[in-house]
């Protein structure tokens, strides 16, 4: 339910703010990560190389929870339950070069990975400081 997500919250998603993701292993313990976020206008997207705990974590697992705060006020934030509605390659680097250029201001460093984007359906939002 996308539109559970403030407005006034969309830059969480949408600029340099590192996303604390969380999916399930095998084993049924959590296993948490940082990584770079971007909002299509429906989903939650993030990437990993093909092969990633992240990527396995999520074929088996799908459910995700993800929480974004405000580093410039904490007391923003959103906590997102979601899970993994497809899986898709980053043809020719696009998705991480963006995410490159937003979070360290030059393209993405390692050319040689294959890399796959993460489209997550919200199905539940969490926010304060809207």
């Amino acid at each position: 339910m996308a539109k559970d997500i403030p407005p006034t919250l969309l830059d969480l998603l949408t600029t340099d703010h590192i996303g604390h993701l969380a999916t399930l292993r095998p084993d049924g313990a959590l296993a948490p990560s940082m990584t770079w976020i971007d909002w299509d206008g429906e989903h939650i997207l993030t990437s990993s190389p093909v092969g990633s705990h992240k990527g396995r974590h999520t074929r088996k697992n799908a459910p995700i929870a993800l929480s974004v705060v405000d580093h410039h006020n904490v007391f923003r934030y959103l906590q997102i339950r979601g899970h993994v509605s497809a899986i898709r390659p980053d043809v020719d680097l696009a998705f991480i070069d963006r995410m490159a250029m937003r979070y360290l201001g030059h393209a993405y460093d390692d050319r040689d990975e294959i890399r796959e984007i993460f489209e997550i359906t919200v199905d539940h939002v969490r926010a304060r400081g809207a």
